[in-house]
């Protein structure tokens, strides 16, 4: 960004000032890393009590139309006929879907959340300036008759994450039970948009959408609203959380969090590179045979007929990290370079107990010891030119430092993003 580009601000950003945040540049916006709380104390809070996220400067995305759901499975990696459960059923009214958006080329032009919000209806919510860019993509791709509508910066987007996340927004709804009992992982209610039916609104008349989703690998929520109806949103949960250790959070937590629950931020971990062998390739639509797909999808071609590199999730033995990019590079352990580093931070809730990592969320039936006091563990992502495999020891080199690490499947245990409702409402 040049000097002559000024920074966006979302509609909290008067709260993040008056709250002595630290503020710097992210996807174009004046964002908040951390509060005078630390970052520690922010990442821990999500893990055993809640931690509240100011989002709204990601992009949402609305399509419209008969030629909705073709131009959609078209354009998305995920085969919206066999995207849901287990059994691979197709995407419903009041579901959500992970998913990529690629270019032709296999290079990937951003990830998404696809919900579907009625017949014909869906919503993307995409990254940080990343509505123009993937609007004007679905346009081009565009064949039937749709609608697409770039509300940038006309909505607001909270994020309340942690165990306490569903007790917490009990508070907010006249009726909780109706709201909540049913709600399952990747499921969502409400609908803000112009023409929708299915409105949930709080105590106070407030619309939203309501969304069992998140980017910490925890139990929590989304909560999308009209602009205007942010600020009063943010404090209103903040108020509800205030007997459950609820903290406002920055993204420096936000970054340890996903990082440790091993979730991909884009245009950094996944980018303009053609997608390849990675934690995420669930999200192509791959046959029973895992050799072709289930449908045609932009990219598709490209990424069959293309070699592609692989990327690896790893943890560390401390908390000590490296900065990710030009400066640094994977080696083997004889000492071959075999590639890159694309995330490295600290997840303060993780420690090794002789040699296994455990986190503070972990039981002491499952190996926590009772007072347990994490260092916290160096975690991340490398993009290499080779198989690894798990358990591999791999070095981070940057100049003269060198960080000894695991190759990983997963990197933060116990995490709580798919607990049962009930449980998490009682616990």
């Amino acid at each position: 960004m040049t000097e002559a580009e000024e920074l966006k601000t979302t509609v909290l950003h008067s709260y993040h000032l008056e709250h002595s945040a630290n503020m710097a540049e992210f996807g174009g916006y004046d964002m908040p890393l951390w509060y005078p709380s630390g970052t520690k104390a922010e990442h821990l809070a999500v893990i055993t009590q809640a931690g509240l996220f100011d989002t709204s400067h990601m992009a949402v995305i609305t399509v419209e139309g008969s030629g909705t759901f073709d131009l959609l499975q078209h354009s998305f990696s995920k085969d919206l006929l066999r995207c849901q459960n287990r059994g691979g059923g197709p995407l419903t009214e009041g579901r959500s879907v992970y998913g990529l958006l690629l270019n032709s080329d296999g290079t990937v032009l951003d990830d998404a959340i696809i919900g579907q919000l009625g017949e014909d209806r869906c919503m993307i919510v995409v990254n940080s300036g990343m509505g123009s860019a993937v609007g004007a993509h679905l346009k081009e791709l565009a064949q039937g008759e749709v609608t697409i509508t770039d509300h940038s910066d006309r909505l607001g987007k909270i994020d309340l994450q942690g165990p306490a996340s569903a007790r917490i927004l009990e508070n907010l709804f006249s009726d909780p039970d109706s709201v909540l009992t049913d709600m399952a992982y990747f499921s969502f209610k409400g609908d803000i948009f112009p023409g929708g039916s299915a409105a949930l609104e709080l105590k106070d008349g407030t619309r939203v959408i309501l969304s069992r989703t998140g980017y910490t690998g925890e139990f929590g929520f989304e909560l999308f609203t009209e602009k205007a109806k942010a600020l009063n949103l943010w404090q209103m949960i903040l108020a509800a959380g205030q007997p459950f250790g609820l903290l406002p959070c920055g993204l420096a937590a936000r970054d340890s969090l996903r990082a440790g629950a091993m979730l991909p931020l884009s245009h950094q971990d996944i980018g303009n590179w053609v997608f390849g062998y990675t934690p995420w390739s669930f999200v192509l639509p791959w046959d029973n045979d895992g050799e072709s797909w289930t449908k045609s999808f932009v990219g598709a071609q490209r990424l069959l007929q293309s070699e592609r590199d692989y990327t690896y999730g790893f943890a560390g033995y401390d908390p000590r990290k490296i900065s990710a990019g030009s400066t640094s590079e994977v080696k083997a352990e004889d000492g071959t370079t075999i590639g890159k580093v694309l995330t490295c931070t600290t997840d303060m809730a993780i420690g090794r107990v002789e040699e296994r990592i455990v986190s503070i969320a972990t039981p002491v039936s499952k190996g926590r010891p009772e007072a347990y006091q994490p260092r916290g563990l160096s975690c991340g992502f490398v993009r290499v030119d080779r198989p690894c495999l798990p358990g591999e020891l791999v070095w981070l080199v940057e100049g003269k430092r060198k960080l000894k690490v695991e190759i990983r499947k997963s990197i933060r245990p116990d995490r709580t993003a798919r607990a049962p409702m009930a449980q998490m409402r009682s616990s």
